[in-house]
């Protein structure tokens, strides 16, 4: 179980511009990092940059559990969970196809698949194609995953973005008890997170 993150002096080039440089973050278990900035500031390819996606120009990602730090690889393999824009989900499944074959991929026995649906609300739509989903219904699914395999850090990119106020309000408490568990959350966000986090802002 990864405990803690922490990055020394990262920077990031996309393309010829260079987005950071000299990033330094450090979060543990039971912390919240909202990224904060105007577009194109960084806070998705930072989140990238964690989940191992692309290699910064400069500076180290390190993971830690409670014995001391873990092979990047095998944290992320094993402990890091990521959901973005994009919900990755293939519209001819069903939902329930869907949230089995990521919950199995992302190392659970399946067995979570159902009170994940369940704490999402979306137990009524399982049986239902992703392509018949509004954008709303898709990211609960997506969403899902994170409780279906549990796992120490979530990435999250704009993860919040399609849910209207009653399913925020509800992720938020979703949020909230997997960091009281002792779990990381590093968060992209336009609007406030629901649930409380400190802020990290990029392009200041």
């Amino acid at each position: 179980m990864i405990t803690a993150l922490r990055l020394r002096s990262v920077g990031v080039r996309r393309g010829e511009r260079l987005l950071f440089d000299g990033l330094d973050l450090d979060l543990g278990g039971g912390d919240a990092v909202a990224l904060v900035g105007p577009n194109g500031s960084g806070k998705t390819s930072l989140l990238r940059v964690v989940a191992g996606f692309i290699a910064p120009l400069c500076g180290a990602v390190t993971f830690e559990d409670g014995k001391g730090p873990v092979e990047p690889a095998e944290a992320r393999r094993a402990d890091c969970h990521m959901v973005g824009h994009q919900d990755g989900l293939k519209a001819g499944r069903t939902a329930r196809e869907e949230l089995r074959f990521w919950s199995l991929w992302t190392g659970s026995d399946g067995r979570g698949v159902a009170a994940a649906a369940e704490r999402l609300g979306v137990e009524r739509i399982l049986d239902l194609e992703v392509r018949q989903l509004s954008a709303g219904q898709r990211r609960r699914v997506a969403l899902a995953r994170l409780i279906a395999a549990p796992r120490s850090l979530w990435l999250l990119d704009e993860a919040l973005a399609p849910l209207d106020a009653a399913c925020r309000a509800l992720f938020g408490e979703i949020m909230t008890g997997h960091l009281q568990a002792g779990g990381l959350i590093l968060a992209a966000a336009h609007d406030p997170l629901p649930t409380p986090a400190r802020r990290l802002e990029l392009g200041a």
